[in-house]
């Protein structure tokens, strides 16, 4: 005896609302894919943002202010030294517009300054700098600093009297960067290395610095692709911002971790006293200037 299925009351009705949900429905991936492409587009909306906001910045011309970009954060981090007036602050934010909102201020005492002086360590002309990381191609050993040292002196010393010689400035970029290249043509100088690699610095990193006034002082990376103007010196861009302190004469000096290579010192403010707010180029940057590899 064949056995007929049951007919349920209604089924033709359910089967055909089932079948038109199945046809109009999102399917979780498209729902996913849906999602993600409208979280991407906000991101890049929140990027070209930021980025108009740096821009504006940057359009105001107030010295003695500098500024990153906290994508993280959705902001633009300024900071301001002592010369930098209310008014001026007041026309900062007026530059930037409807999205002040996204800019977040501090105040640092002192004045951002290339840390360039008169004194001691590599001399060249009337200043004197630090040397920064020795660094090769090849056989040729040469030196970096800070391009705004070596903007100031052709020819470099081992000291004040200008009696050792050391090598000419074969290359400088200041302001726009802040690096320069120093060849070694003096082969009684030693040109020791010590440095293994040459990474990216990041937000939070533990750091040390050198130079020849204040000598070794550590401290954190408080951000990245800084750019800085400074107060009657120009404007650098894509600078690490430190809490590390520094003194005019430590220009050029190294920032590292390690045996990582990280930066030059630029400028900045304070001192080794009372402490400061202190800018290096990345040192990665010069050694894809100059073709030439730390050691």
């Amino acid at each position: 005896m064949r056995r007929t299925a049951a007919r349920i009351p209604g089924t033709t009705a359910l089967l055909a609302l089932l079948t038109a949900t199945a046809l109009t429905a999102p399917s979780p991936g498209a729902a996913a894919a849906t999602a993600t492409a409208t979280a991407l587009t906000r991101t890049a909306a929140g990027t070209e943002r930021l980025a108009a906001v740096s821009e504006a910045v940057l359009n105001a011309e107030v010295d003695g202010t500098a500024w990153y970009v906290d994508r993280a954060g959705g902001r633009v981090v300024v900071t301001a030294d002592s010369t930098v007036s209310p008014a001026a602050l007041a026309e900062l934010v007026h530059a930037v517009g409807p999205d002040a909102p996204a800019l977040t201020v501090q105040r640092v005492p002192g004045r951002f300054t290339p840390l360039l002086a008169a004194g001691d360590a590599v001399y060249g002309g009337r200043y004197r700098c630090s040397l920064g990381f020795n660094v090769a191609d090849g056989g040729a050993h040469y030196f970096l600093t800070a391009g705004h040292c070596g903007n100031v002196a052709a020819t470099w010393y081992a000291d004040g009297a200008h009696r050792t010689a050391i090598g000419p400035t074969l290359a400088s970029t200041f302001p726009g960067h802040d690096y320069a290249l120093v060849r070694y043509d003096n082969e009684a100088l030693d040109h020791p290395g010590g440095f293994t690699s040459a990474p990216d610095a990041y937000v939070g990193e533990a750091v040390t610095r050198t130079g020849s006034t204040s000598g070794t002082h550590t401290g954190t990376v408080t951000g990245l692709d800084a750019t800085v103007r400074y107060t009657g010196g120009g404007t650098v861009r894509g600078l690490i911002q430190t809490d590390v302190c520094a003194e005019p004469g430590d220009s050029g000096g190294p920032l590292y971790e390690g045996d990582k290579a990280l930066g030059l010192t630029s400028g900045g403010s304070g001192d080794c006293t009372t402490g400061g707010t202190t800018f290096f180029q990345p040192v990665n940057a010069a050694l894809t200037a100059y073709d030439v590899s730390v050691y």
